[in-house]
């Protein structure tokens, strides 16, 4: 059965494939170009040369002459990973990681890319789920890699190994090895080549089984999340921040009321570890009236029967700007814009949409803007701002879209439905990604 995941690219994208010349990456792609094909994809390829071993130049080289053959634009890089890990105090894994994002990003912004696809596949998926669980995390640690998190894609989360090794025999594609896979020094080799190996000898279907469980363990932290916006959704937009009655704290149960407290800090444009989340609980079952913790980016403090959380200070929202090709920054936000045409639903997400062409700005609401969203009757920005608690004082930093004087779409709720590009015409293919710490309301 092939668990390649063809659906998590649109027909007609320009999809970037982040190409190490290795076995994944090679299999990846292969089938985006089977989707170039099929679904009339634009397919590109980037590649990193890290600085860490002799063999980085053969693997640029090897990269370089196979795209030529098989007539995929490639964008390369050098960079120093050991000099930035050194300099910034990183591990060399998380310093190549950082460097290696940056240069897929600007990558896709340069050759107007919407989507970065990426080589991971189950059984890296098993080895994330085994590695948090071994240096220890919450139930979020144990879901796995997420299929797709803003512009990147990971469609191979389905297949295997071993299904990765046999087709690249049966078509006869060739690939290098990274000889730094087999150093133990790195603890990702030590779980994949000693761990995962000896659960296989008990099961050999273990890592099977640890993806599927991942996948089963998302839900219920979806579900868990769901029922958390119920109970965080009862905090009340005050002057300067959220407040909440502690009783509904109190009385949930805890799972629910970590989950809560920590979207009540996301809501209030905050942020926090589990230290937080704890400490934000023992105020609220705690006796003093007028206790206090500081988190990051503010506070949290007991006022008799409520929790207030409360930023620094009110944030000033970002100037309007024009929205260019490539890639904007807003705030915490990042727009998108790639020309493309339109495929069979110019809608797939509250932040992924197609817009007809045109001028547009991208400002903070005005009194008067309103969206038609779907089929619902048309509503005004602030009270759907309202209905998504959204708080007051983070309204300002929602990302308008705007042409001619109306309000095409806004970050987080979607596009007005006039707006929208008709299928296989020109079109302004619109992503929105949103700073973790940053209020978004397609969450709620």
């Amino acid at each position: 059965m092939d668990g390649f995941r063809f659906d998590l690219v649109p027909p007609g994208s320009a999809v970037l494939c982040a190409l190490s010349g290795g076995a994944d990456s090679m299999y990846l792609l292969c089938r985006l170009l089977e989707g170039r094909e099929r679904y009339g994809w634009t397919v590109r390829a980037a590649h990193l040369n890290h600085g860490l071993r002799p063999s980085a130049q053969r693997d640029e080289d090897f990269v370089r002459d196979w795209c030529e053959k098989q007539d995929v634009p490639v964008s390369l890089c050098h960079e120093n990973v050991a000099e930035h890990a050194f300099q910034n105090k990183l591990s060399v894994e998380e310093a190549g990681r950082i460097l290696r994002y940056r240069f897929l990003e600007d990558a896709a912004r340069e050759t107007g890319c919407a989507l970065i696809a990426t080589g991971h596949h189950a059984g890296d998926n098993a080895e994330t789920v085994l590695m948090n669980l071994i240096r220890g995390c919450g139930l979020h640690g144990l879901t796995g890699i997420p299929e797709r998190r803003g512009n990147v894609v990971r469609p191979m989360l389905g297949v295997t190994r071993q299904e990765i090794e046999d087709y690249l025999e049966e078509h006869g594609v060739p690939h290098v090895e990274d000889e730094s896979n087999a150093d133990p020094a790195y603890t990702r080799n030590r779980v994949r080549r000693q761990l995962l190996p000896l659960l296989e000898e008990l099961n050999p279907r273990a890592a099977e089984h640890i993806c599927a469980a991942a996948a089963r363990l998302r839900e219920d932290e979806e579900e868990l999340s769901r029922q958390a916006e119920l109970l965080a959704g009862q905090g009340l937009d005050i002057p300067g921040g959220t407040a909440v009655n502690i009783q509904a704290l109190r009385e949930a149960p805890r799972p629910l009321a970590l989950r809560a407290c920590a979207q009540l800090l996301d809501r209030t444009g905050l942020s926090g570890e589990a230290v937080h989340l704890d400490g934000m609980l023992a105020l609220a079952a705690g006796d003093d009236p007028s206790a206090r913790i500081d988190v990051p980016g503010g506070s949290v403090r007991r006022q008799y029967g409520l929790l207030v959380l409360s930023p620094l200070s009110e944030p000033v929202p970002p100037a309007p700007v024009e929205l260019g090709e490539g890639e904007s920054r807003w705030g915490s936000w990042i727009i998108r814009c790639i020309r493309a045409e339109c495929p069979g639903k110019a809608y797939v997400s509250p932040r992924e949409f197609y817009l007809k062409p045109g001028r547009y700005a991208v400002r903070p609401r005005r009194e008067g803007d309103a969206l038609t969203l779907g089929k619902r009757p048309a509503k005004t920005v602030k009270k759907l701002m309202l209905e998504g608690k959204v708080p007051a004082c983070r309204r300002e930093l929602v990302p308008v879209l705007a042409i001619g004087g109306q309000a095409a779409a806004v970050g987080g709720f979607g596009p007005d439905k006039e707006f929208l590009a008709a299928p296989g015409e020109p079109a302004l293919h619109i992503i929105l990604t949103v700073e973790e710490n940053e209020h978004d309301p397609s969450r709620h």
